[in-house]
């Protein structure tokens, strides 16, 4: 991709991603600055992988992780804009299967000590992660984590059946708490991709790439890596130390998650399945901030998108994990949102709109600068990892 010529001097920025490669921290980091719709900065660092010491290739595919949690909440919000359903619609109303949950009680000790839901999940709390569903492995000791890995649901396990199966087991499950009332990161933006197939009776791939992929040009972007585009992936790395984000030392890592990319999975997780490129995820980011239009083609309404990226949780919830806040965070529609500065934050981040992905993708968007940033790396785990912090710092000091 072509930068602009600017007068901001990335320069520190452009060190400090060297500084994790050369320490053998990073294998690999792509990063690219945007001020509007124009690419500004874009490096890319390390290797394709270790072993040949291959340099980073600009069209490099990459595992995006969680980064699908935001095109699936657009693929979602395209058919809200179509009519197909209202956000305060009742889940139930289009997958009977939530049409009956139950609710861990207060202090719960186990599974079956449950209540009646006195709420029904809507389609606001899966696109805001305020349903009441887990993951599986967000706090793996507790009751409501037990009780989706004794039922085959783990978010961090390959699966081995469909969105279909995955919504019917997940509806048997109990809720971590009433729909509405508290937020946790879940499966609930995989439920979204099944919406989107029982709303548009297509395949989530098929919808995908039919309705963004295809018109704004993503040719690299899908759940799996065809042969002749397999040199291409890039190799995943685990830290030899996961206790220590900052000690040297990686060791190559398989895709224990998703399963291996060579064919197209059961499972099209609309949660954390797609593959990228540095191209294919900048046209899908200039759509977003240049208001839901990018190469000619429409997905979004302007408002659809202020509406995304304004908060939807209950008043006084916040953003929060067991292992690590996200103080002054709320979320919207796909996106958490910045609705409090921090001491370390700029002055500019305000309102900022974002996710990442555990595999080292991180992407957002600062409507009060201007700004939108996204690095680029497969390091698992890498979404809280300083590296991301570094380069959203030094980019904001740069061209905020």
């Amino acid at each position: 991709m072509k930068t602009i010529e600017s007068d901001y001097d990335f320069s520190e920025m452009h060190q400090r991603m060297q500084f994790y490669v050369d320490q053998d921290i990073l294998s690999c980091c792509a990063t690219a600055v945007f001020k509007g719709t124009d690419l500004v900065d874009h490096q890319t660092f390390g290797y394709m992988d270790l072993e040949t010491r291959q340099p980073l290739r600009d069209d490099g595919i990459y595992r995006m992780a969680s980064n699908t949690k935001i095109v699936t909440s657009v693929a979602l919000m395209m058919l809200q804009e179509a009519g197909l359903f209202d956000l305060d619609d009742p889940l139930a109303k289009f997958m009977p299967e939530f049409s009956d949950m139950q609710v861990l009680q207060p202090n719960a000790s186990a599974a079956a000590d449950v209540s009646p839901a006195e709420n029904l999940i809507s389609v606001r709390h899966l696109l805001s992660h305020s349903a009441g569903l887990s993951y599986g492995f967000v706090e793996p000791d507790s009751v409501i984590d037990q009780a989706y890995l004794n039922n085959g649901v783990n978010g961090l396990g390959e699966q081995e059946i469909d969105l279909e199966e995955l919504c019917l087991r997940i509806a048997k499950l109990p809720l971590a708490f009433e729909p509405g009332t508290s937020w946790r990161y879940s499966f609930a933006t995989d439920v979204c991709a099944r919406l989107v197939e029982v709303l548009s009776g297509l395949s989530f791939d098929v919808f995908l790439r039919q309705r963004i992929f295809e018109p704004l040009g993503m040719v690299d972007t899908d759940f799996w890596v065809p042969e002749e585009k397999a040199h291409r992936l890039i190799t995943m790395y685990s830290p030899q130390d996961l206790f220590d984000p900052m000690k040297p030392g990686l060791n190559e890592a398989g895709d224990v998650i998703t399963g291996p990319y060579t064919a197209k999975p059961t499972m099209l997780s609309g949660g954390g399945g797609l593959v990228s490129t540095v191209a294919d995820y900048s046209a899908f980011l200039r759509m977003i901030v240049n208001a839901g239009e990018w190469a000619g083609v429409r997905l979004l309404k302007p408002e659809t998108l202020q509406s995304m990226r304004s908060n939807h949780l209950a008043a006084g919830v916040q953003v929060a994990f067991p292992m690590w806040a996200m103080p002054g965070t709320v979320f919207g529609l796909g996106f958490a949102v910045k609705n409090q500065l921090q001491p370390k934050d700029h002055a500019a981040a305000l309102g900022e709109y974002h996710w990442g992905g555990l595999a080292g993708t991180h992407s957002w968007m600062a409507p009060e600068a201007n700004l939108t940033g996204f690095c680029l790396t497969q390091r698992m785990p890498g979404f809280w990892h300083p590296f991301s912090s570094d380069f959203k710092a030094l980019t904001y000091a740069a061209a905020a």
